[in-house]
């Protein structure tokens, strides 16, 4: 359960080398949250990470996990809810994939497609299953600006966004008064530290412009957002004007803008 600040005192990112899924964690546990699940490809750096994070004081536990073996998902992420109560879930796992690349193979855009919105999606109910049945929690799932308007710059990759988008917005409602509560969030272009950003900058607009973000700037929203218990979060903040008027554009002037 939350404790009495409000913060949750158990977390699972499914993600666990995440960069925005990592630097939350480090927020919360500032924020007096014990224990923290890193779910992920076994990998030198889930290890590192879980290391890092033990040092800052949690207690913290690595599972396998893989995005795309949605078959083994009921299994693997029933078996940590049944080590206790899980007050927040990160979905933060996804692949920017390389646009010119995934037209020219389809294969490859499939991959895209798959781990982003199908794997989310499997991994998005089983969670939300768990944290129904245990009466209390906390979903957030990584969206991206991208997904708010097919662009012909990442097409691929902003329509596996906008769908994970559209599924966590109908979960919400779907378990509004249940007790549990879905936050969605829509970073712009996340200017990453790590060898490829959570999206990619060179295909989003405005990335030498204040709209671009940074892991830490997205945790510090999801943090306040978990704490007002927001619904939707943007990141930052004056996306939400810039996106709603871009909607709004005419496809044939959308075509000519430098976005």
């Amino acid at each position: 359960m939350k404790d009495a600040f409000g913060a949750p005192q158990s977390v699972l990112v499914l993600g666990g080398t995440s960069e925005i899924g990592l630097a939350t964690a480090r927020r919360l546990i500032a924020c007096r949250t014990r224990t923290v699940w890193l779910a992920g490809r076994p990998s030198p750096a889930l290890e590192s990470a879980a290391t890092e994070l033990r040092g800052r004081g949690a207690y913290v536990r690595t599972v396998d996990f893989d995005a795309l073996d949605t078959e083994s998902h009921e299994t693997t992420l029933g078996k940590i809810f049944t080590e206790g109560d899980i007050d927040m879930v990160l979905l933060a796992f996804g692949i920017p994939g390389d646009q010119e690349r995934d037209e020219e193979e389809p294969l490859s855009a499939v991959r895209v497609a798959q781990t982003n919105y199908t794997g989310a999606v499997s991994a998005g109910l089983v969670c939300a299953g768990a944290l129904q049945a245990q009466g209390h929690g906390s979903l957030v799932v990584l969206s991206s600006v991208a997904g708010e308007r097919a662009r012909r710059a990442d097409f691929i990759y902003g329509s596996s966004k906008a769908g994970l988008d559209a599924f966590a917005q109908g979960l919400g409602d779907a378990l509004h008064g249940t007790g549990v509560h879905v936050m969605v969030v829509r970073p712009g272009p996340v200017r990453s530290a790590g060898a490829a950003a959570e999206v990619p900058l060179a295909t989003i607009p405005f990335t030498r412009t204040p709209l671009v973000t940074t892991p830490d700037a997205v945790a510090a929203a999801i943090v306040t957002g978990l704490r007002r218990r927001s619904e939707t979060v943007w990141v930052p903040g004056a996306l939400r004007a810039v996106m709603s008027a871009l909607r709004h554009v005419p496809r044939p002037l959308f075509r000519r803008l430098p976005v």
